[in-house]
């Protein structure tokens, strides 16, 4: 068999996608690599089909036993003999397994990176043939990644311990240049094969909304999608709470997912997601990596994370399985404080102070970019392409602003008092304030830290008593967007920025754009299918309904059957014999003799109606 024959026998792809097909060769070939591919871009596929291909069994090195669990049962469903080693596993549950790799049972082999260093582990990989080691999630091990763990660290020296160094294949994401520099330097790749296809997903749609409500948002939200698999993740364990208990009061078909939880329940919350026993998971970003379920069909995020990267990463859970979905993030100026709150408070106990203190630095910087993500009105997917350093077209025409319309807002009397309400508190008080107590004076606050300092006496006290505190916030986060004003990282004090003087006193003028609602465009129809498309639907439906109880009766999750766009392409398609049923995209031939005669009686029907 050879790669063409693996791609096609186990993973029903006729063809390889950009860049797989490289990274393959090479590391068919004894070469390392690394690999940076979007989520849903086929990461797995390059280490896997060379895992089918090669002597022995490769390693697979992955950061989350849901992660590994999801992965070895579509591996299994497909065909494809693997297994995984990991804490949940009980004692006997380990032994068998070890006691199978010695007999190769097993191509792939996933595993943790805490484990590696266990003696067991050691004795069994020294019996076995290991020609290739493959790194998951390959930038949790730079201090520069929004996910490191220090377990990846000694990745490096578990590969010099071994007999016989493999050949090593690190896999990512969403890392930027300096995290890609450390995966190379970090996990020593020996002049590596690098294959960086882009970072763009473009059947993911971008949206940033700024609503007065985020819960009414939200609600409105989920309730127009009734049915469809997704995540609102929170930035708090509470957050958790609160929304999952608004979305059950209103009938919504949803289970939480945080670190509070005790970890029979949150297994018991994530199959239940899995399994599609609940439509919606609203989570906290413990569940960010842990999640390989391909029907995501729309992520939303009800607080702005710390970081792109972040961001990106949970995004990204949305639309894996190639189908148009949906990414919205709730932005209130609040959340800024929110993210500072867990940068001050969530540094990694296992570095060193200095290098905590350099971490806090960069972690800054990355939320200086995210809040430029929500505060901006030009693309939304190019503001993160460009975070990652790929060129991009002006406006991708699908995401909120690129679809939105915008209207103009003359702000310079507004910006002035703003700004004249910076100076005047530091000509009072002999030093700059924050944004909270800015916000007070010029609203008139009698709070009471206001009249002790003897802000209450300053002439642009009460200035803005008519505005929101929200809109007087997002009124100060456009002018440091624009310039004129900037926040101390030091130590969060609101400042003066280098423009300020000439809207103060040069007589220049500031608008600032204001979008409208927009409502979202429908996805044209689909051409050359081969049913009428009302006849599509109720196919489509019919084999979801197939799908379903398949899933049901064999326990696993409805995409190990089948994933939504091979249903998708199944509807399309019509086909009406084995062989045609081959040509499906995501059909390989295990699942075709497993399966095919009973989906090929449900298309019969439908479309003998």
């Amino acid at each position: 068999m050879d790669k063409q024959e693996a791609l096609r026998h186990y993973f029903g792809h006729s063809a390889f996608r950009p860049g797989q097909e490289r990274l393959i060769d090479a590391v068919l070939d004894g070469r390392d690599v690394l690999g940076v591919m979007p989520t849903g871009g086929g990461k797995s596929l390059c280490y896997q089909v060379p895992a089918l291909l090669l002597p022995g069994v490769t390693l697979v090195v992955s950061p989350l036993i849901s992660l590994m669990k999801d992965q070895v049962a579509a591996l299994q469903a497909a065909g494809a003999p693997a297994a995984c080693l990991n804490s949940a596993l009980s004692l006997e549950q380990l032994r068998t397994v070890y006691s199978r790799a010695r007999q190769g049972a097993y191509k792939l082999l996933y595993v943790a990176p805490e484990r590696l260093e266990g003696e067991g582990f050691d004795r069994l990989v020294r019996e076995l043939e290991v020609p290739l080691v493959a790194v998951d999630e390959a930038h949790c091990i730079s201090q520069w990644g929004q996910d490191f763990r220090p377990s990846y660290l000694r990745i490096s020296a578990f590969l010099e311990g071994l007999p016989r160094r493999p050949a090593v294949a690190a896999f990512t994401a969403t890392a930027t240049g300096p995290v890609q520099q450390d995966i190379v330097q970090l996990l020593a790749l020996r002049d590596p094969v690098r294959e960086v296809t882009g970072f763009d997903r473009p059947n993911l749609f971008f949206d940033v909304q700024h609503p007065r409500s985020k819960l009414a948002a939200l609600l409105k939200l989920v309730e127009e999608r009734p049915g469809r698999s997704g995540i609102v993740y929170c930035a708090t364990r509470s957050g958790v709470e609160k929304v999952c208990q608004a979305l059950e009061a209103r009938g919504v078909s949803a289970t939480r997912y945080h670190a509070g939880l005790e970890p029979e329940e949150r297994q018991r919350n994530q199959d239940d997601f899995q399994f599609d026993r609940k439509a919606v998971m609203v989570a906290t970003n413990a569940f960010g990596m842990g999640i390989d379920k391909s029907n995501v069909s729309y992520v939303v995020h009800y607080n702005m994370p710390k970081s792109l990267e972040a961001y990106y990463q949970e995004a990204g859970r949305a639309g894996r399985d190639g189908e148009a979905a949906d990414c919205i993030l709730l932005y209130s100026a609040g959340d800024i404080a929110t993210a500072r709150f867990l940068i001050e408070n969530g540094g990694n106990e296992e570095l060193t102070p200095e290098a905590r203190e350099a971490v806090r630095r960069h972690d800054y910087q990355r939320l200086s970019a995210m809040t430029g993500y929500c505060r901006t009105t030009a693309c939304l997917r190019g503001r993160i392409l460009d975070y990652f350093g790929q060129s991009h077209d002006a406006s991708c025409g699908s995401c909120g602003n690129c679809r939105g319309e915008f209207a103009s807002e003359d702000i310079t009397v507004s910006a002035q008092m703003i700004l004249s309400c910076v100076v005047r508190v530091r000509e009072k008080l002999g030093y700059y304030v924050g944004k909270t107590l800015i916000v007070q004076v010029l609203r008139g606050s009698r709070d009471q830290r206001v009249r002790d300092l003897g802000l209450d006496k300053l002439s642009t006290f009460g200035l803005m008593a008519q505005l929101s505190a929200g809109r007087v916030r997002e009124l100060m986060e456009y002018l440091e967007l624009e310039g004129f004003l900037r926040t101390n990282p030091a130590h969060s004090t609101l400042e003066p920025a280098g423009k300020a003087r000439s809207l103060l006193f040069a007589g220049e003028t500031l608008s600032m754009p204001l979008r409208k609602d927009r409502v979202r465009e429908k996805k044209p129809a689909s051409k050359g299918t081969a049913l009428p498309e009302a006849r599509e639907e109720r196919l489509l439906a019919a084999l979801r309904t197939l799908r379903a109880r398949l899933a049901q009766a064999e326990g696993v999750p409805a995409y190990i059957v089948f994933s939504n766009a091979a249903l998708a392409d199944m509807a399309r398609r019509a086909p009406r014999t084995m062989e045609a049923f081959l040509e499906v995209s995501g059909v390989g031939r295990v699942k075709t003799a497993k399966y095919g005669e009973a989906f090929l009686r449900v298309i019969q029907e439908c479309s003998a109606n």
